[in-house]
């Protein structure tokens, strides 16, 4: 049995592809091999984050290494779903060429398109007919484990699609205006709140959608541009020799302004 003193790096796909396995086999890794596609879910989704976090970083170091851990959860998906005899990374590979293939019929099969426009919505009509073999699908098939500002963007856009929608952004304001004073209408009642709140998020992502605006990355950016804010706000009140705790409120929103110049 090959040990780990034998192992390296060939730089290859199917080096890797050996050093799971070797991970999972008898004798590897007592970590990974308890491991089940359930318990590595976590993973999938932290490392599919810090994808994104290198690639707003504009970190093509950073962003390697993590596609790195991204490949890894999905060899070890195939390896363990191999392991049952459920399929294999070559299937895994094969399923997505074939879609690949399929969906670009204007690479692949000579159709004429005019732009990128047209490709997007060839591929959407593609995907449809292929869902609806199975009945209408117009909400199938959206991870539920997507962030929830994420899952709204992409059933506002499905809804769209399907003509489920206002003529125009009016209507999707005026929903807004009614959403809003709904909340405040149930302000003493954390139960409806809480129903209400999310109607009002609900329709911030329909404008986003409309507007061709991603609201999960609109977010991403006001809570990294807050954080900052506030790091600095804190790093003002120790130059005062105390803490945006004790001071008072007209004080925390003076260095809050002064954080906002200092941007």
């Amino acid at each position: 049995m090959t040990g780990p003193e034998h192992a390296k790096s060939t730089g290859s796909p199917y080096g890797l592809r050996r050093l799971v396995h070797r991970l999972r086999a008898p004798g590897g890794c007592p970590w990974d091999r308890e491991q089940t596609p359930a318990s590595l879910v976590r993973y999938v989704l932290e490392e599919a984050y810090e994808v994104a976090d290198a690639i707003e970083a504009g970190d093509p170091g950073a962003l390697r290494e993590e596609l790195g851990d991204l490949l890894l959860q999905v060899y070890l998906q195939a390896e363990i779903a191999e392991e049952k005899g459920e399929f294999t990374l070559n299937d895994v590979i094969r399923s997505i060429s074939e879609k690949l293939i399929r969906r670009h019929p204007h690479v692949f099969a000579g159709l004429a398109v005019r732009d990128a426009a047209e490709v997007e919505r060839n591929w959407e009509r593609l995907k449809r007919a292929e869902k609806e073999q199975h009945g209408p699908a117009t909400l199938e098939g959206i991870p539920r484990s997507m962030p929830a500002l994420a899952q709204a963007q992409e059933v506002q856009r499905r809804l769209t699609q399907a003509g489920f929608d206002w003529p125009d952004r009016n209507g999707s304001l005026a929903k807004l205006d009614e959403e809003l004073a709904e909340v405040r209408a149930s302000l003493d009642n954390p139960r409806l709140l809480a129903g209400e709140l999310g109607d009002v998020l609900f329709m911030l992502a329909k404008l986003a959608t409309d507007a061709g605006i991603d609201p999960e990355a609109a977010l991403r950016r006001t809570i990294r541009r807050v954080g900052d804010r506030f790091q600095r706000v804190e790093q003002l009140a120790a130059a005062r020799g105390t803490t945006v705790g004790t001071l008072g409120q007209d004080a925390q929103l003076e260095l809050w302004e002064q954080a906002k110049r200092d941007d």
